[in-house]
């Protein structure tokens, strides 16, 4: 993502602040305040200030922080300044609503190609998106150069699907199956589970409802 060496808590926050950056600018806000940016996106001001300084000097004390000066820089560190294409893999019903995903919308990130076993689905093309048989995905993978992937196939298949994935030169994936994959080193996996986050969810609501 970026050529400094940051927390990976700082990196998982760089799309956030980047993300209410561009609410700004569309807002006509020109400058804004470690502070403000703290109501607004939920991160206590003193851990922006230290995610902003392992950048050097991104601001001014008593000005505060320029907002396209901040955007332009974000949108570099985050690889924002060139369009990243991505391979979804299984077009079930989460598969499909990722293909509907705006991810335009926040960032330069389009789905490019997907896959499914499904011989009804392979050869057409869905929400603009081309659909290919899994036995084309490395082939795919290979001839457009994609290196991220979404994972979504069912987890009895999704090792054997990782494995092919990394075969034809894919570098992370995003994993919406409920097994933790392995990946050879130099291939990295954020996992989603969303049943988990769900039963967390819960959980809290259940054990630690009471919020005064």
């Amino acid at each position: 993502m970026t050529e400094h060496k940051i927390p990976r808590a700082t990196a998982k926050r760089l799309p956030i602040y980047y993300r209410y950056l561009n609410i700004l600018l569309d807002a006509d806000k020109t400058r804004v305040s470690s502070t403000e940016l703290s109501d607004a996106v939920k991160v206590d001001s003193a851990t922006i200030r230290r995610d902003f300084s392992y950048f050097g000097a991104l601001g001014k004390r008593g000005y505060g922080y320029d907002v396209e000066s901040l955007i332009k820089f974000f949108k570099k560190i985050l690889n924002q300044d060139r369009l990243t294409s991505v391979a979804l893999i299984g077009v079930g019903n989460l598969g499909h609503a990722l293909l509907n995903f705006n991810f335009h919308q926040d960032g330069n990130v389009r789905i490019s190609a997907a896959f499914d076993v499904k011989d009804s689905m392979a050869n057409t093309v869905q929400s603009g998106v081309p659909i290919y048989p899994m036995t084309d995905l490395r082939k795919q993978l290979e001839e457009q150069q994609i290196e991220v992937a979404i994972l979504t196939v069912p987890a009895d298949v999704a090792q054997q699907v990782t494995d092919e994935t990394v075969a034809g030169g894919v570098k992370g994936i995003l994993n919406f199956t409920p097994l933790r994959i392995t990946v050879p080193k130099g291939v990295r996996v954020q996992n989603v589970d969303l049943t988990n986050e769900l039963q967390t969810l819960i959980y809290f609501l259940e054990h630690y409802n009471n919020l005064g």
